[in-house]
């Protein structure tokens, strides 16, 4: 798959992506989920043992899948992994444990199945496959990345997408920590060796930093944006959204209200409003 910043047209969804990570798309597109939800089945090459990241959406059908993307390269499923709890992620988990047995970690108690969670800083090991836990809140509080050193690449749920930049909605999204997440990210890729994207929802991406990169400047210049609305006399949300985001599908503006609630209290703590 070629390197694409988020924004660039359409590459291939699912299926083999480096060495370790397959991708099973769930059949759940929208405007807010893309192409659907990425499912990621990873392993080393020569063990059967494998990790699922993210089963997805409650849709026997798509779990079944996944099952049988394991079964069909030797893998045997030993532990489910979330990125966080939004149901497009983690909705099919609990039914996914019963099908494979395994336990659920996540950093939201109320979702793991078993009694270890996840944090920043743990280091998986399953069949000899290394996972490295990195805390990236922000998109919501309980955001994680996975870090698969052996390949270069990251797992970033909806931290990052392969298409388009991730909304960080008011209340759960805080904008502070999603920028500290970018920065902690931006560090990964360039003292790390991380090159590959592995998104919660969209293409694979080849140019990690590049693309970090661009998420710091989409959110600068939001914020200027916004900040030169509320200068100009747009006090509420929906009136800093029409102004904004006017080249938005309008569509899209519900969304892009929580976003703004976001920004403006990003700004409104940092005394720029």
């Amino acid at each position: 798959m070629t390197g694409l910043l988020p924004g660039d047209p359409a590459a291939t969804v699912g299926g083999v992506a480096t060495e370790r990570a397959f991708c099973v798309l769930a059949p759940n597109p929208s405007p807010m989920t893309l192409d659907g939800t990425n499912t990621w089945l990873l392993a080393e090459p020569d063990s059967e043992l494998a990790v699922v990241v993210d089963p997805g959406p409650l849709d026997e059908g798509h779990l079944r899948a996944v099952l049988a993307a394991a079964e069909q390269r030797g893998k045997r499923i030993a532990l489910t992994l979330l990125t966080h709890g939004h149901h497009d992620h983690a909705e099919g988990a609990a039914r996914f444990a019963e099908l494979t047995g395994t336990q659920v970690r996540a950093l939201d108690p109320a979702l793991r199945l078993g009694e270890e969670g996840l944090h920043g800083g743990q280091v998986i090991e399953v069949g000899g496959l290394e996972l490295r836990v990195v805390a990236t809140p922000g998109h919501t509080a309980d955001s994680l990345t996975f870090h698969l050193p052996a390949d270069g690449a990251i797992l970033t749920g909806d931290t990052v997408l392969g298409r388009g930049t991730t909304m960080v909605a008011h209340p759960d999204g805080v904008l502070g920590d999603y920028l500290d997440s970018l920065r902690r990210l931006r560090a990964l890729a360039a003292q790390h060796g991380v090159g590959t994207v592995l998104p919660g929802h969209g293409p694979v991406l080849t140019d990690a930093l590049g693309t970090v990169e661009y998420y710091l400047a989409h959110r600068a210049a939001r914020l200027a944006q916004v900040e030169t609305a509320v200068e100009a006399g747009y006090r509420t949300a929906q009136q800093v959204v029409a102004r904004v985001y006017a080249d938005v599908d309008r569509a899209l503006w519900p969304a892009a209200e929580l976003s703004v609630l976001a920004q403006l209290r990003y700004l409104e703590d940092h005394g720029l409003i």
